[in-house]
């Protein structure tokens, strides 16, 4: 064994070795009426791992998982972990074509689907996909008339005996599709190392050890939910799947397993208020940071780790969740305001890659053990995104005078004004501080001068009044004077898919486009 294998980071099948054997009679997790100790999880999943191997799943292959929230999941990945391959829980809610597009994109050995809720949907990817797989449907104890191949069966035919396998703790092992390149979403691969890494810093910020029980009650194909899955697993916890959110059945599970922490979001918070109005369920064991939403103080423990008082921060998929927790810097506290964890690098570059002075805005890189092992089978957006030894985020930041990090918006619509680089997000977060305005979305249209210039589309707050030159004057105050909107139209609302400002039909209607706008008439 070499100095480098002896001092890295475990794999999660070395964390779950170490489990079945100081912890064997421990509830690892928690799904429907299936209850699996650490000991039988370690059994499980050799079982799995040597019946992936002798489905040809070596290091490097993929299977994919095409259904809802269950504990098979995290059997797959420990079993991939084992094996050195990448598993990948798909976004459920897919289309039939979108599906399609993850298999032949992935191009996994194994696919274990759900027939419950989506099995059309599944059914009718798999007739579209050209990539060849084994196809084992996991949601039945028995064979299924028309596909004989269960996840059960299969699994029971894997030898009980460890595949001999000696997988590296940065190779990737789960895939979480997330930004699109070219129209289409691309894999985001994690490692054990990523894991592991942002494991220990949620013990630390959510008080997480072998005493939390965890309610998976969000999608595991988010990383949101998957890094507290994982954090579980790795300090030795329990990991309770439901495989959809339901607010009876969710109170249920909090009540009967005690659970401590759960992935809640506050219209998932308003809708266990009003389930459990008539307080039939006891909730204290649950600790919450929502507290401010009226009734849930009265239900729930209050959260006092350093998250519960501090929420918030910047991340994405691609650097394993958080990378900036305002919980690491909460003077004057903001939840888009942090500090980097120890195992992040992070700096603020200028469109050239260098650094620019504390307080400007520029992109936000990270380098360190949270960043993934790139695309899956993107080379040339991993070499862009790398091109200057960090991980480019495509997100914009600015770096504020006590050191703490400020988060402003995505980079990818930046206006080009003469040799001036202009962030609509930046210019969209000044005009939103103005007491009359409540949705903003700047765009940059042509100009014969400076190629492009900053117009702003505003909805005002009702019974509010505002002038295009007050909206202008307030900007100038704020941000530097050429980043201002040099005119301002006034709408009743903006266009808005799945959420998210519609900037296409925004550029459409008011006439923006052309980012980054290209040389001025006098050649700069």
């Amino acid at each position: 064994m070499s100095p480098a294998s002896v001092g890295t980071w475990p794999t999660l099948a070395e964390l779950l070795a170490e489990h079945a054997r100081a912890r064997p009679g421990r509830t690892a997790t928690v799904c429907g009426d299936t209850r699996v100790t650490y000991a039988e999880l370690d059994e499980r999943v050799t079982r799995l791992a040597g019946a992936l191997r002798a489905a040809g799943v070596t290091s490097g292959s993929r299977v994919l998982w095409l259904g809802q929230t269950c504990h098979r999941v995290l059997e797959l990945l420990l079993a991939g972990s084992r094996l050195g391959a990448m598993v990948c829980p798909a976004n459920w809610r897919y289309s039939a074509e979108e599906m399609a597009f993850v298999v032949d994109d992935l191009r996994p050995t194994v696919v274990v689907w759900q027939d419950a809720e989506i099995g059309p949907t599944v059914r009718e990817a798999e007739k579209r996909a050209t990539h060849p797989a084994l196809w084992l449907r996991h949601d039945t104890d028995g064979p299924d008339t028309d596909r004989p191949d269960t996840y059960e069966s299969f699994l029971a035919t894997g030898a009980v005996d460890a595949p001999s396998a000696d997988p590296d703790p940065h190779a990737p092992v789960l895939v979480i599709y997330t930004a699109a390149h070219g129209g289409r979403p691309a894999g985001s691969m994690l490692t054990s190392a990523n894991l592991v890494a942002q494991g220990s810093v949620i013990g630390a910020l959510f008080h997480a050890d072998g005493d939390q029980i965890f309610l998976n009650s969000g999608p595991l194909f988010h990383i949101g939910t998957f890094q507290h899955t994982a954090t579980t697993f790795m300090w030795g916890g329990t990991n309770i799947f439901v495989r959809r959110s339901d607010p009876e059945e969710l109170c249920r599970l909090i009540a009967d397993e005690r659970c401590t922490s759960a992935f809640l979001m506050p219209p998932q918070v308003a809708q266990l208020i009003e389930t459990n109005r008539d307080q039939r369920f006891d909730l204290r064991s649950l600790r919450s940071p929502l507290t401010v939403i009226p009734g849930w103080k009265d239900m729930v423990t209050p959260d006092v780790s350093p998250w519960g008082r501090h929420m918030g921060g910047f991340g994405q998929t691609e650097v394993t969740g958080f990378c900036l927790y305002a919980a690491l810097g909460h003077e004057e506290w903001s939840p888009t305001v942090g500090r980097p964890v120890p195992f992040a690098r992070v700096t603020i570059v200028g469109p050239d890659g260098t650094e620019v002075p504390d307080g400007e805005v520029g992109e936000i890189v990270v380098r360190g053990a949270l960043v993934h092992a790139g695309y899956w089978d993107r080379p040339a957006d991993n070499a862009h995104r790398t091109r200057t030894g960090g991980w480019h985020t495509t997100d914009l930041g600015r770096r504020l005078p006590d050191g703490r990090i400020s988060f402003v918006g995505t980079a990818t619509r930046m206006i080009k004004s003469a040799a001036e680089n202009i962030y609509p997000a930046e210019v969209e977060a000044c005009l939103e501080r103005h007491p009359a305005v409540r949705d903003a979305a700047v765009i940059g249209v042509p100009d014969d001068r400076w190629v492009q210039s900053v117009k702003a589309v505003v909805v005002l707050r009702d019974g509010t009044t505002a002038t295009d030159t007050e909206l202008i004057e307030h900007c100038r105050t704020q941000i530097a004077s050429f980043k201002k909107p040099r005119t301002v139209i006034f709408v009743d609302a903006l266009p808005r898919v799945n959420g998210a400002k519609d900037y296409d039909s925004i550029d459409e209607t008011h006439g923006g486009g052309n980012y980054p706008g290209g040389t001025t008439s006098h050649g700069h």
